[in-house]
């Protein structure tokens, strides 16, 4: 009994050391339950779906503590309205906070630029291609007599010859002159054909 009294007597290691690990509990439990208490944990709510909606109609509707809006990127897509939000970020359904950020992908209504590469000397297929991979349309290809069967000899913005390296919006009309057996076509003969 004399041994457990000398033990929790301040003069003792062992009293300091049981005090120090009392001490560090309770201070570990303040700190969780401060902690809890701040970062709201367990008040978790889904994502609204956003998409589809007019991103300047949420913003006004939108109260600063429910959610902060970041429109990030701005996409041409000619099958949307301006301001049709396509894509956000956490997605609908994910558990968010209250007064989390919501990053916004939104429709544009001006397209971009893009440069007009060159279309000389390769084969129609290949130049049907390249436009599509830069969002531009075909409009129509022109067939003129040439010993350079179905290479490209010209390409074509509003009925003139444009350069490669020009700017020109995505989602405009490309018109390809494309050559053809020069036997196959009578002399002077342009065929169009029309996408």
């Amino acid at each position: 009994m004399g041994k457990v009294r000398d033990f929790f007597t301040p003069q003792h290691l062992g009293f300091h050391l049981v005090l120090a690990v009392i001490i560090s509990l309770v201070l570990a439990v303040v700190c969780l339950l401060i902690l809890k208490s701040y970062t709201r944990h367990g008040r978790e709510v889904d994502m609204p779906n956003f998409v589809g909606q007019n991103s300047k109609a949420l913003v006004d509707t939108l109260l600063p503590s429910d959610y902060i809006v970041v429109i990030t990127d701005e996409v041409y897509d000619k099958s949307m309205e301006p301001g049709t939000i396509i894509k956000q970020n956490p997605e609908a359904g994910e558990k968010v906070k209250k007064g989390r950020k919501v990053y916004l992908t939104v429709a544009t209504s001006e397209p971009p630029t893009v440069i007009m590469p060159e279309l000389r000397d390769v084969s129609q297929r290949q130049a049907e291609i390249m436009l599509n991979a830069l969002g531009l349309e075909l409009e129509g290809v022109i067939l003129k007599p040439s010993p350079y069967e179905n290479a490209v000899l010209e390409q074509l913005h509003n009925g003139r010859s444009i350069a490669a390296g020009t700017q020109i919006k995505m989602g405009d009309k490309i018109t390809l002159v494309v050559g053809r057996d020069i036997n196959e076509l009578p002399l002077g003969d342009t065929t169009i054909t029309e996408n």
